[in-house]
């Protein structure tokens, strides 16, 4: 299944919303396989605005009469709509390029120098071309050469300060 020309025309549904399909996960299985679509807010539909639940709904109920009407993907399937969430899912060197300077958790269709699952910082994307740097190490590789890829959300950044689990935080001296 081709799931990049599928996220196209779900774009196309969708930019009467005000939303775009930033990639579709396909799961198969022999029960109910999985469609899953991730919706981001159209740039010029409001900087700042988040993908909310209303948006999920309705991108659903469009999504679910155009794939009813053209039955592009045979068999039965649960469709869900998503938000990227803050581990935002990276399907293209555009949406890499967009996170240049975060880290993200990588995993390869084949080993670079052996290891096919990488996290690092997104150094440069150039065309389809992606510079990561790992434990000191750089690493170039065409974004063809991605199975999957997340951003590794960054907590300090984000404003959350962990706090220590009850019962794991400093000893404290017992009185006498």
């Amino acid at each position: 299944m081709d799931t990049q020309a599928l996220a196209q025309r779900f774009t196309e549904v969708l930019a009467d919303l005000g939303l775009e399909c930033i990639g579709v996960e396909f799961s198969p299985s022999q029960g109910q396989s999985t469609l899953r679509v991730y919706l981001d807010v159209l740039h010029q539909e409001g900087e700042g605005r988040e993908v909310n639940l209303d948006d999920c709904e309705s991108a659903s109920r469009e999504l679910s009469a155009m794939l009813d009407v053209e039955d592009p993907i045979p068999g039965h399937y649960l469709l869900e709509v998503s938000s990227p969430g803050i581990d935002r899912p990276l399907f293209t060197a555009a949406q890499f390029a967009k996170v240049s300077g975060q880290e993200v958790k990588v995993l390869l269709k084949a080993p670079i120098d052996g290891r096919r699952r990488m996290r690092g910082k997104v150094v440069a994307v150039e065309g389809e071309r992606v510079t990561l740097e790992a434990e000191g190490k750089t690493f170039e590789f065409e974004h063809g050469a991605v199975e999957s890829a997340r951003v590794v959300p960054d907590w300090v950044a984000l404003g959350y300060v962990p706090q220590p689990k009850p019962g794991k935080g400093p000893a404290k001296k017992a009185s006498k």
